[in-house]
């Protein structure tokens, strides 16, 4: 009798009398039919972790964390802030985009308007040694952007880069011999048109320093002027560049030591240690980076957890302290226009008007 082997035994032969290929088919079905009960099924859910409108991301969930605390209320109106810096007195200057004008407040908190702008909306603010304060000014809608420049007590208006130059200047921060840098928030995040240019202390010329940006947003030097900060908006990083001379990259200089997670980098500032600070808009949060540009620590703005005071553009640190006040606005949400305050890593930079 001729043997047969596993490899040539039908279907047929292993079912016992009487059964059809179908009813093997339904027992199949039925024994794996478990295998696809609802029950078994795992979801994803939300947790306090991922819950919210802008969860913290999870690679910086370990970072040493502050909450801010409120401070003053500008407006109650959702009112868009930006450009804090301290003048010679102590004085806290900002920027109301929304309504054009450049704002001041005491060490009373006592709010004044110092310059009313017609036709641009007054961005990035910084000092200038002689003590004139210095305007980047926006049209974002059209694309048209100017600096101006006022005296400390707001007379004496003068166009430092008109309208008709074709720069949309976002930023600026000047170095300690007076000269001057700016952002330039031209292009998207898939043309680079922005850049970082140079203007001597004489303003006799605009000269490119970091080319091919999109939308070039914050700037900032470091205490020895050799390391300029800069962050694109449009493609979510942050630029450390080593200097040989103000308009020089020194060799192997340039390098993109962060890439941010969610919107968007803004407007920056450096504290006397080298760290550098940089507001998240969008986010209610700032991020706080060593001189290496590594991130070593955050501050949370209340009410982001919620959707509230995400509009974070901006902040300062009072020279002398470690104080810092970010300006925030919360848009439609209901909480106005703010300013909080928290402690940081150092103090921040003198003013340059105080030399």
């Amino acid at each position: 009798m001729k043997s047969v082997t596993p490899a040539k035994l039908s279907i047929k032969a292993l079912l016992p009398s009487g059964k059809s290929l179908a009813a093997l088919a339904c027992l199949s079905f039925g024994l794996s039919a478990p295998l696809f009960a609802q029950d078994s099924v795992q979801a994803l859910t939300y947790d306090e972790l991922t819950s919210g409108p802008v969860p913290i991301p999870a690679a910086e969930r370990g970072l040493q964390t502050v909450k801010a605390e409120p401070w003053f209320k500008v407006s109650d109106e959702g009112l868009i802030l930006e450009g804090p810096n301290f003048d010679a007195e102590g004085n806290l200057i900002f920027s109301d985009v929304s309504g054009k004008r450049v704002l001041r407040l005491t060490e009373e908190k006592q709010l004044t308007t110092l310059v009313q702008l017609d036709d641009l909306s007054p961005g990035g603010l910084a000092f200038r040694q002689d003590g004139r304060l210095f305007i980047a000014a926006l049209d974002f809608i059209n694309g048209v952007g100017a600096i101006y420049s006022v005296a400390e007590d707001g007379a004496d208006l003068q166009t430092v880069i008109p309208a008709e130059a074709g720069y949309q200047p976002d930023d600026l921060t000047f170095d300690a011999e007076g000269g001057l840098y700016f952002t330039d928030f031209a292009g998207e995040s898939t043309q680079a048109d922005g850049a970082v240019y140079y203007m001597p202390p004489d303003l006799s010329e605009i000269v490119p320093v970091v080319p091919d940006l999109a939308k070039a947003n914050g700037i900032a030097l470091s205490p020895d002027g050799q390391v300029l900060w800069t962050t694109e908006f449009g493609r979510n990083v942050m630029h450390r560049i080593q200097l040989a001379d103000p308009t020089t990259i020194a060799p192997i200089g340039s390098a993109i030591p962060y890439h941010f997670i969610g919107p968007a980098p803004d407007s920056m500032r450096v504290d006397t240690d080298g760290n550098v600070y940089v507001s998240i808009f969008g986010q209610g949060r700032l991020m706080a980076f060593n001189s290496n540009g590594i991130p070593i620590g955050q501050i949370l703005l209340p009410g982001r957890e919620t959707g509230h005071n995400l509009m974070s553009t901006s902040m300062a640190i009072k020279p002398g302290t470690n104080d810092l006040y970010a300006v925030t606005s919360d848009g439609e949400g209901g909480e106005g226009a703010n300013i909080f305050h928290a402690k940081v890593f150092a103090s921040g930079l003198p003013s340059p008007a105080s030399n």
